[in-house]
């Protein structure tokens, strides 16, 4: 059975700047799996490579034992860190636009999130705070049937009040089959959520492991190994 993702001597360059370095990584389906690591790690770039949006310089990046491409775009839902829906569409058109654009959205489902985070299909994005728009963004992505979903930063425009909320909704939207990747610097926060972590530090894997594994063998929880890790 192939990875959800994998990664074979993954490396990408900005000259001058290596942002991957020669990284292997394998992330098995049916998990949550939290990718940390401080800024200019790399989780960004991986993501972005995962999706197509880059290509490496070297190595190879895998979604189900293929490369990205017109076919793994249709199982992989991707949500950027910075809004991208277009001003002047409502929260009822980016519906309709998805909905269109994806065979695997799932409208119904999209519509009652909208519905519980008291979001109006009339509003438009260009009167939404950054929150809301953001809250839209991951409506549209847990409500695509999807194989594998790259959240960038899914809860960070957000208040404390509104996620717990939005990680029930990642946790019970998306299949038990299918795996999640979140990049997110707020790891107290979706702690809870996580099977599996994978440290970045300067381009290469710093460290993977199950969440139970890191409370059972380092007897702490995952945000104060990060910390000290990093020692931050």
């Amino acid at each position: 059975m192939s990875f959800a993702l994998e990664c074979r001597h993954l490396t990408k360059r900005y000259s001058p700047c290596l942002a991957l370095d020669q990284i292997n990584l394998q992330l098995d389906q049916g998990k949550i799996i939290g990718l940390l690591g401080p800024n200019g790690s790399g989780k960004t770039t991986l993501i972005k490579l995962a999706n197509g949006l880059l290509t490496p310089t070297s190595g190879q990046i895998l979604i189900g034992g293929k490369g990205p491409g017109l076919e793994t775009k249709k199982v992989v839902a991707y949500l950027p860190e910075r809004t991208y829906l277009p001003s002047w569409m409502t929260a009822g058109q980016t519906l309709n636009y998805f909905q269109d654009f994806y065979e695997n959205f799932n409208i119904a489902k999209a519509e009652d999130m909208l519905q519980r985070l008291g979001i109006e299909k009339k509003d438009r994005i260009k009167t939404m705070s950054k929150g809301t728009k953001e809250k839209v963004q991951l409506i549209l992505v847990m409500s695509r049937d999807a194989d594998l979903y790259l959240l960038d930063e899914p809860i960070g425009g957000v208040d404390p009040a509104a996620r717990d909320y939005i990680l029930n909704t990642i946790i019970t939207n998306y299949q038990t089959s299918s795996t999640v990747v979140i990049c997110t610097h707020l790891i107290h926060d979706i702690e809870k959520v996580l099977d599996e972590v994978v440290f970045l530090n300067k381009g290469q894997i710093a460290l993977q492991m199950t969440v139970d594994e890191i409370r059972e063998e380092k007897g702490m929880s995952v945000d104060a190994l990060f910390r000290e890790v990093f020692k931050c």
